[in-house]
C-alpha cells in the first residue's frame, strides 16, 4: 500500500469525502464504515456510524454522523456536491462485530447486528452497488481507504476467550 499525499483518521461519528492521493483510516467494533467510491473520478468517502438512527425522543438541529441514516443523509450531500449519482458509485461495508458477548438488546438484536442491517438498507435504498462486506463475527477491525483506487484494506483482530489474534487482507 502506497501512502497518500493525505492520511484522515476518522473517530465515531465522523465524515469524509475526499479527492484522490488520501488514505482514510478508522479502528471499529460495533461500528460501521460505509465507504463509497466513483470508479471513473476516482472520489469516495468514508462515514463511522455508531447506532442506526437517533431515538424517536432526541430534537435534531444539524445532522450528527453518529447515527446511520444522517450519516447517509452527509453523502447526499456529498454526492450532491460533485454533481454525480449514487448509482455510478461502489459501496463497501465494514465493522457491526458483536462486542457485547451474548447480551442483546429488547428485541433480539445486537447493536452490530442493527447497524449492519441499516447500512444495507440505507445502500439499497439508494441503489447503491455493494461490491464487498466484512460486518459481525466478535473484535475489532482497523480499515484505511484508499481514495485513489477504491481498495480498502482490513486488519482483523478477532477476540475468542480473551485470545486474540490478527489476519490482514485487501478488498478491492
Amino acid at each position: 500500500m502506497e501512502h497518500g499525499i493525505r492520511k484522515i483518521f476518522l473517530h465515531p461519528g465522523e465524515f469524509v469525502f475526499a479527492e484522490p492521493g488520501t488514505h482514510v483510516h478508522t479502528v471499529l467494533g460495533s461500528c460501521i464504515a460505509i465507504c463509497l467510491w466513483h470508479p471513473l473520478l476516482h472520489i469516495g468517502g468514508m462515514c463511522h456510524f455508531v447506532l442506526p438512527q437517533r431515538s424517536s425522543n432526541q430534537q435534531a438541529a444539524d445532522l450528527d454522523g453518529r447515527y446511520g441514516d444522517e450519516a447517509m443523509q452527509l453523502f447526499d450531500l456529498a454526492i450532491r456536491l460533485h454533481q454525480t449519482e449514487y448509482s455510478q458509485y461502489h459501496a463497501k461495508i465494514f465493522g457491526g462485530a458483536n462486542m457485547f458477548g451474548d447480551r442483546a438488546n429488547p428485541g433480539g438484536t445486537r447493536v452490530g447486528e442493527r447497524n449492519s442491517a441499516r447500512a444495507r438498507q440505507l445502500l439499497k435504498n439508494r441503489n447503491v452497488q455493494i461490491e464487498a462486506v466484512q460486518v459481525g463475527e466478535q473484535g475489532h477491525r482497523r480499515i484505511v481507504m484508499d481514495v485513489t483506487t477504491g481498495d480498502v484494506w482490513v486488519k482483523y483482530k478477532p477476540e475468542n476467550n480473551g485470545i486474540a489474534m490478527a489476519s490482514q487482507s485487501r478488498i478491492s
